[in-house]
């Protein structure tokens, strides 16, 4: 292995939650802030909560405020109408041999 090319490892970091909860974890940090744990995650908790980071609900319900429902459109269908084909020129009756 080569020297002194290796991060520093800190075997006692410190995580700290948005809900106040702190964890003693090895990283490469040494103190780390994250916005959920298993302690306010709303799979383990029960409790609903939104975990909005960068505004990404207030986007989603504004686009979704803005669509308009229209009724899907109804399929025209097409008559067809069948081909006219060249009239023939009259048949001239065939001459009798005699």
């Amino acid at each position: 292995m080569k020297s002194d090319i290796h991060p520093k490892y800190f075997g006692e970091a410190k995580a700290t939650c948005a809900c106040g909860v702190v964890y003693s974890v090895g990283s490469t940090k040494e103190k780390m802030e994250i916005e959920i744990c298993r302690s306010c995650h709303p799979f383990y908790s029960g409790a609903e909560k939104i975990i909005d980071t960068a505004g990404r609900v207030e986007k989603f319900k504004a686009r979704a405020a803005k669509k308009v429902v229209t009724p899907p459109k109804k399929k025209e269908t097409k008559v067809e109408v069948p081909k006219k084909t060249p009239k023939k020129a009259a048949e001239k009756p065939a001459e009798i041999k005699a």
